[in-house]
């Protein structure tokens, strides 16, 4: 009766366990970009966020989706792509806006004693999707832009994907190539970190936040069995942002050098 009643109290227990370690798989890691949204918006200052952060999110997660019609993993993890990829989306319009109105109100400033020509030649260009140049590739001046450039690219690949889905090759490299290319975000923190022998800038907080995010989703990820490239591209993640606060570590208090360099907003990974 004992035993009974105890089994009563535990089949509930895990449940609601099971739903709250789905439910933080599926918005956790959203949650550092929540803060960074609400700075910009209050500060109507996007430079300290690099947009190239929503560019790897948005390739690795459509990526990740495509990879579930071959090989289907756990709900939860598709539901974090679907999630990661609106929330990477709504950052972009919130940093094309505020850039947007920073370099009118530039131009405003610059040219109030100006004539006519002069403003009409000194004026910001606006880029376009359409104008395939390279040199302004993902600094377009509509947010629209980023949509049609997001929608092609989810349409080739999910072209090819449909032609090679009978292909296990094809579909495993899918997979690798897309917890691959999230697990790389971290990297160009630590390069520039080094480049810089210096931490000055980047929030250790963010670090902290990053570090336990991408812990809890490669524990996630091996108990729950899911494919073999998300447990080892998340041991992956864990292990950059490791190396990131060693360098916070070292370098705050082994010095290498007196920091002349312009202090650097570091709020999020792949500056």
């Amino acid at each position: 009766m004992e035993a009974g009643g105890l089994e009563w109290l535990l089949v509930p227990m895990r449940q609601l366990v099971s739903w709250g370690a789905a439910g933080a798989m599926v918005f956790g890691g959203v949650v550092p970009y929540i803060p960074q949204y609400r700075d910009i918006r209050r500060t109507q200052n996007a430079e300290g966020f690099s947009t190239y952060v929503c560019l790897v999110l948005l390739v690795a997660n459509i990526l990740r989706i495509l990879f579930w019609f071959g090989r289907r993993f756990e709900s939860p993890l598709l539901w974090q792509s679907i999630i990661m990829i609106i929330t990477m989306l709504l950052m972009l319009k919130l940093c094309t806006e505020v850039r947007v109105s920073n370099e009118l109100n530039l131009k405003r400033r610059s040219f109030a004693a100006a004539d006519s020509k002069d403003e009409e030649i000194k004026a910001p260009p606006k880029r376009s999707y359409l104008d395939f140049d390279l040199n302004y590739f993902w600094h377009w001046s509509k947010f629209t832009d980023y949509v049609q450039c997001v929608l092609t690219f989810t349409g080739v690949t999910g072209y090819i994907t449909y032609l090679w889905l009978d292909s296990y090759l094809f579909v495993e490299t899918l997979g690798f190539l897309a917890v691959f290319t999230e697990a790389m975000l971290g990297v160009p923190q630590l390069y520039r970190n080094y480049q810089n022998r210096s931490t000055e800038g980047m929030s250790v907080k963010m670090v902290l936040m990053w570090t336990s995010g991408d812990t809890f989703k490669t524990v996630y990820f091996i108990l729950n069995q899911a494919p073999f490239q998300f447990s080892i591209c998340g041991l992956l993640q864990v292990f950059v942002d490791i190396a990131i606060l060693l360098q916070v570590y070292l370098y705050s208090y082994y010095p290498q050098k007196p920091v002349s360099h312009t202090a650097h907003p570091a709020s999020t990974k792949a500056l």
